[in-house]
């Protein structure tokens, strides 16, 4: 069997099957993170089914669009997306903000390092945008103001929108589509710079917030230590608030490894809430695609479609072990249910 056909097609039927899940959870809650998860999980499906098909029956111009625009450019930031509406009311803005702005430099590098055809002033636009968002969102986040995640899918819903226009109006050189001579994998080397910088501005920005909100909701469910304290309070000063603003992202890696030996206890011992396992492999299911991805970037296509499979067989998997998340397994779109698990209490910290 063909790898190049196989995997990419347990990758897309994984999603769709993903998605449809997400889906019905979204009818009976009606949760915005909800629906922006299955809109990435179809984007998922549709560019791992453009890979399915260019392998199988031969790549054309279309295919070859279909999959850049929504594999390369959306995918990610999309998935991300669900990721902040789901800690909307949490202090992940300011993670986000980091997240957002590491995307702009990372995207202005880039050019800087590779000095891609057609790339114009896209760099700097770009990274203006990441910056004078990561504002906006620091301040709303530092005022407890939940609308900061507006000015967060504005850069994802606005970005995606004029990624789309960017497509429609990009001329490809013939044949209309470029593989890898060595994998047959696809590569975004015909597209000009101004949109081939959107994929790691989209994939920085999505992958990060998909992989630190996921490790950000484990500490917060997990029995803590906390070995380096910090306090985000305001009414320290600006000066203190600002150099607590520092220290929290290394006090919370800090503090999570040194509860890892705490939550292995407690997970052996049944006093562990299923959302750490849970968002601990959404975490990895974000992270090796996101490895992969960038290796193709980079000309190593090798691992691309393994880890795009082994991704959504993370991120479908976290979906499944948490309880609190799916506590009903029954046939989508209908009041049928298959299998019912009782719900133990949360333990460990505040909302998700």
């Amino acid at each position: 069997m063909n790898p190049n056909v196989v995997l990419p097609l347990a990758s897309s039927l994984l999603s769709f099957a993903f998605a449809i899940l997400v889906a019905d959870q979204w009818l009976r809650r009606r949760q915005p993170y909800q629906l922006i998860w299955t809109i990435g999980l179809l984007w998922y499906g549709i560019s791992a089914g453009t890979e399915f098909a260019g392998s199988q029956f031969g790549w054309s111009e279309t295919l070859y669009r279909a999959w850049y625009l929504v594999g390369a450019v959306w995918v990610a930031g999309w998935l991300g997306l669900g990721t902040v509406y789901l800690l909307a009311r949490t202090r992940f803005g300011y993670a986000f903000a980091g997240s957002l702005l590491l995307a702009g430099l990372f995207t202005f590098l880039s050019e800087q390092r590779y000095h891609y055809p057609g790339s114009g002033a896209a760099p700097v636009v770009y990274f203006a945008i990441a910056v004078l968002v990561a504002i906006g969102i620091v301040i709303l986040t530092a005022r407890r103001d939940p609308r900061w995640v507006h000015l967060a899918a504005s850069v994802i819903v606005g970005g995606s929108a004029a990624s789309l226009v960017m497509m429609a109006t990009t001329t490809l050189a013939a044949p209309g589509y470029a593989l890898d001579p060595q994998t047959g994998i696809p590569t975004g080397e015909l597209f000009p710079g101004y949109l081939r910088l959107l994929t790691p501005f989209f994939n920085v920005t999505g992958a990060f917030a998909l992989v630190f909100g996921a490790l950000y909701s484990a500490y917060m469910f997990m029995p803590k230590r906390r070995v380096i304290r910090y306090s985000l309070a305001r009414d320290r000063g600006i000066g203190s608030f600002v150099g607590n603003l520092l220290l929290a992202p290394v006090g919370i890696v800090v503090n999570f490894l040194v509860s890892l030996p705490g939550a292995l206890l407690a997970l052996f011992t049944g006093r562990l809430s299923s959302r750490v396992p849970a968002t601990i492999l959404i975490a990895i299911g974000a992270f090796v695609p996101a490895i992969t991805s960038g290796l193709s970037r980079f000309g190593s296509t090798s691992a691309f479609f393994v880890g795009e499979l082994a991704g959504v067989v993370f991120l479908f998997a976290g979906f499944l072990v948490s309880i609190e998340v799916f506590s009903d397994i029954r046939l989508p779109f209908t009041r049928l249910v298959l299998v019912r698990r009782e719900q133990p209490e949360s333990t460990g910290g505040g909302p998700a």
